[in-house]
């Protein structure tokens, strides 16, 4: 399930943070740092160093907005979010075809985290770059994303995916991944449909008699399928 997340940043989240990724003393290395075996021979960009004060400090502001956006809890129903980081990418940055990592080892506790969930958030205009786009293949085809600054797409990190050559301008994005309370993927997809659903009755004012039997199959389906 591909969901795209709109304005999870607000105008002046996404000026702040782009100041302080563009300022000279941003701690950029090479993106390869933590690439695993397959990542490290197709990856070609920069990122801020994971651990760094720079990191954290962004990093709140993106989890602290992910707390907030209830499409975000309805579609991922997340239990843990690894610490989101950042990337850049240009002249001809890129890449390739790969699949995320299935265990990330939590930095600083070395707790293990399942990646069912892979997030992407646009922090550059799509119109001040050239290429850079998202390419996702699983079950449901190929989609070329390329969002708003401040918009994301969260998919699940089990896809195959790249990220097309920067070929002018500067691509700026957060990634992280999610464990999800339900880990697999169609599970997860019928419970955000089921979820969707429910709002609209309740914004229609359907039949309550019917709401509140709809949302305990909800919260049945989500107790029994869920990991906590």
């Amino acid at each position: 399930m591909l969901v795209h997340v709109p304005d999870l940043l607000d105008a002046g989240q996404l000026q702040f943070l782009r100041q302080r990724l563009d300022a000279d003393d941003a701690p950029w290395v090479d993106g390869r740092v933590t690439a695993g075996h397959q990542g490290v021979q197709v990856k070609q960009n920069m990122q801020i160093a994971e651990g760094s004060a720079l990191a954290a400090e962004l990093g709140d502001i993106v989890l602290g907005a992910l707390e907030r956006h209830p499409l975000f809890i309805s579609a991922v129903l997340p239990n843990r979010v690894y610490p989101p980081m950042f990337n850049r990418y240009q002249g001809g940055m890129h890449f390739g075809n790969h699949v995320d990592g299935s265990i990330r080892l939590l930095p600083g506790n070395g707790a293990r985290l399942r990646t069912d969930v892979s997030a992407t958030l646009f922090l550059a205009p799509p119109e001040s770059y050239d290429g850079g786009e998202l390419v996702i293949e699983d079950t449901f085809g190929t989609q070329s994303v390329k969002l708003p600054a401040g918009h994301m797409l969260v998919y699940p990190a089990s896809s195959l995916h790249r990220v097309n050559p920067v070929t002018r301008g500067t691509r700026l994005a957060c990634f992280f991944w999610v464990q999800s309370l339900v880990r697999d993927d169609g599970q997860r997809t019928l419970l955000f449909d089921l979820d969707n659903a429910i709002q609209q009755l309740t914004a229609t004012q359907a039949d309550q008699a019917s709401r509140v039997q709809l949302t305990g199959c909800y919260h049945n389906l989500l107790r029994m399928w869920s990991d906590t």
